[in-house]
């Protein structure tokens, strides 16, 4: 070790291991490891020492060791069963970050892949970030990264932040009220995501008693009363099912479920029940020997009470994506209220609980993985295809909470597999699962043999097919009809590639003319010269500088000075405005590089003004838009251009409309709109009173002449007493 720290003997398989001076926090957790081979648990002692040593003198917030904190997170894990390399990671896992050891020194004594799993865990707190969301984000990026390429990262992760949140009351109210928010909408959904509901159960619990306290505690005692109301109707019920799976000669142990507090809240909120509709269930959990077992148990308790119809699902034979498997009915009962019932073998409930931790001690690299870790590897697999392809952190962790949906819809490809996506996943969120290639083709579906569109929000049990076009490709709209992160991050590097192609050309147009006002051009420009300058503005290519320029990154007249500059002649007197220039004429379809301003909303035929604002690239004004005086105070911003003689495409405009107030009128106004062929976007009351309205319509419109012919249509109704464009 560095610093200070004395060096300790390593241990061998035969050094006898001397427990006398361990702390009884340190027995316990040798006792949770009996599991191990005798040479590993004296290795799990040896990382508690180094452990010690590298933490001696910090302290938690509750004023105990700090070494407390890893050592009982190697308990959590050491409860599930984990490899005795995930409990000395554990115990070390903050060694990197918070003490002076070393990672060679870690990798000597330890293993490369104690070394490995512990950076994994290690946050990057060394570098430096513009905001604490930032190395946030960057920081679990990295660690989804680490656990791509082993999932037992993440199992450290998530037992250190189970402890954390089980020892939160020593934190201020902020700090606990910002991790329990994180908990909540990161670590239990990714807990959930992995199979491991028990833990998801305790972090959802914890997470919500200390973002809101208040509301915990009134359901807490909601859920204790209604409980000690219904002890005898759960008993009687839970007699029934064992009496009648015994009768029929089928090993089983009957269990009741109770509801957790966050599970409540979620439903009260999410689904608008109340607290009585939500604890009017009775909830149990049949666990049997064989898969075999599962449907005949099924039977049985279909025998004792009758199903209620289409409330059966069978998540044995279509696995969650989760890996979690079992058999749901729901039942009539006895005491006019359902019984809901899961049946599932031992092994499934194993890993219904643990997820991808369960049996872990006895799996091997080349050994069979249970079902979670099957699925969590291909979850993880696709979760680095994405990062892949997404340079902001911010942006690839919103796919990945995205793709924490804890409900699934299971969809048929013609082939007959299955494919699980989340909730209200569409058509187009169905082709990218398939491939890439055949979202960015995709034209239409066919969903049970009937043709939708790709936007059609796709149920269970559904056939898919997709249909491609070689010349279809993805459009921004796009965005707003898919819902996972893998058909996102898809689009929008297309769209990227597009809007850099974009960018390049306009940028070069925007230089030329720069150029052009100095006398010169481009091509005049010598290679040495202008690969000198992109090296002094550290750009490996003239495509960035091009790109840069149109992106309001770089101004194109400093970029021609600099240029001119740089050859060693002098640039012409007089230099000319932007406006002298000949205009850059724009079609509106370059995207990414042209926005059009929501002050003044321009249209095809509006004389228009461009300004360059950094990372935005050109924002369109009309030339009479009232901000136009305050742009012009940058010249050097200001992009003269006009439209296009081919101008293609739906432009927003807003008319603002003064109407009498009847019945009616807003239908008849709508209709006007309608009948001249421009779609209503969105339509608000700005004032209104017994006698008049006043409305303002946003719509779409091909042009400025289109637009007159929509204020003509709406000003012939007969309901009109005014309609202008907004704003003038």
């Amino acid at each position: 070790m560095s610093g200070d720290r004395t060096s300790m003997p390593a241990v061998t398989d035969s050094t006898p291991l001397d427990t006398s001076t361990l702390p009884p926090y340190v027995l316990a957790l040798k006792e949770r490891v009996a599991y191990l081979p005798e040479a590993q648990v004296a290795k799990v002692i040896r990382a508690y020492e180094v452990g010690a040593v590298a933490h001696e003198g910090q302290a938690r917030k509750s004023g105990e060791p700090y070494i407390t904190h890893p050592v009982a997170v190697a308990g959590i894990l050491a409860e599930l069963g984990m490899d005795a390399e995930t409990i000395i990671a554990a115990i070390l896992h903050d060694t990197l970050e918070d003490t002076s050891l070393s990672r060679t020194e870690l990798a000597g004594e330890f293993g490369e892949t104690v070394a490995e799993l512990v950076d994994g865990v290690t946050k990057l707190d060394k570098m430096r970030f513009s905001s604490r969301q930032e190395a946030d984000a960057e920081s679990f990026r990295k660690m989804l990264l680490a656990m791509a390429r082993d999932l037992r990262v993440i199992l450290i992760k998530l037992s250190d932040r189970l402890h954390n949140m089980r020892t939160l009351g020593a934190k201020d109210g902020s700090s606990r009220r910002r991790i329990a928010r994180e908990t909540l909408e990161i670590y239990a959904p990714i807990a959930q995501r992995l199979g491991m509901n028990k833990f998801k159960a305790e972090l959802q619990d914890l997470g919500f008693r200390a973002l809101y306290p208040d509301r915990y505690r009134v359901i807490s005692e909601r859920i204790r009363a209604a409980l000690g109301n219904r002890r005898e109707a759960m008993g009687k019920i839970e007699t029934a099912l064992s009496t009648r799976l015994a009768a029929d000669h089928i090993t089983a142990r009957v269990v009741g479920r109770i509801k957790s507090p966050w599970s409540i809240y979620s439903k009260m909120r999410n689904e608008h029940k109340s607290f009585a509709q939500l604890m009017d269930v009775y909830g149990f959990r049949v666990v049997v020997d064989s898969a075999m077992s599962c449907y005949m148990a099924l039977g049985a308790v279909h025998g004792l009470y009758k199903p209620v119809d289409r409330r059966f699902k069978d998540f044995i034979a279509i696995p969650k994506a989760n890996g979690y498997q079992s058999l749901h009915t729901v039942l009539l009962g006895p005491f006019g209220a359902p019984i809901e019932v899961q049946v599932r073998t031992a092994e499934m409930d194993s890993v219904a609980e643990r997820g991808v931790a369960a049996h872990w001690a006895y799996k091997t690299d080349s050994g069979p993985a249970n079902s979670a870790q099957a699925r969590a590897r291909e979850w993880l697999s696709s979760l680095a295809d994405s990062q892949a392809n997404t340079v902001s952190s911010s942006e690839f962790i919103e796919n990945v909470k995205i793709d924490l949906f804890p409900d699934e819809v299971y969809l048929f490809t013609p082939r007959g597999d299955i494919l699980a996506l989340p909730r209200n996943a569409t058509a187009l969120d169905f082709a990218y699962a398939v491939h890439t290639d055949v979202g960015d083709h995709a034209v239409a579906a066919r969903v049970d043999k009937k043709l939708v569109p790709l936007r059609t929000r796709l149920e269970s049990g559904q056939l898919v097919e997709i249909i491609t076009a070689p010349s279809a490709l993805p459009n921004p709209a796009w965005l707003e009809s898919v819902v996972t992160g893998k058909a996102r991050t898809a689009i929008r590097q297309y769209l990227k590639h597009l809007q850099h192609e974009d960018a390049v050309d306009f940028g070069h147009r925007m230089l030329d003319r720069a150029l052009d006002a100095l006398g010169t051009s481009l091509d005049a420009i010598p290679p040495a010269v202008l690969d000198r300058f992109l090296e002094t503005s550290k750009l490996k290519r003239l495509e960035e500088l091009l790109s840069d320029i149109a992106l309001g990154n770089r101004i194109p007249h400093l970029v021609a000075n600099q240029l001119v500059a740089a050859r060693g002649k002098k640039a012409t007197d007089v230099q000319q405005s932007p406006h002298a220039m000949e205009k850059i004429h724009i079609t509106g379809a370059e995207r990414g590089v042209l926005s059009f301003s929501n002050c003044c909303h321009p249209l095809p035929g509006d004389e228009i003004i461009g300004y360059l604002s950094s990372g935005k690239g050109i924002v369109v004004h009309r030339v009479e838009c009232p901000n136009v005086v305050e742009l012009r105070k940058s010249p050097e911003r200001c992009v003269a251009i006009e439209w296009d003689r081919d101008v293609q495409g739906d432009y927003r405009a807003e008319l603002r409309i003064e109407v009498i107030n009847r019945p009616g009128v807003l239908a008849t106004v709508a209709a006007a709109i309608a009948a001249a062929n421009s779609n209503i976007e969105n339509v608000e009351y700005v004032e209104r009173d017994a006698a008049a309205a006043t409305l303002l319509f946003a719509l779409e419109v091909k042009n400025r002449k289109h637009l007159a012919d929509v204020i003509r249509r709406v000003r012939r109704t007969g309901v009109v007493s005014g309609a202008y464009r907004y704003p003038l």
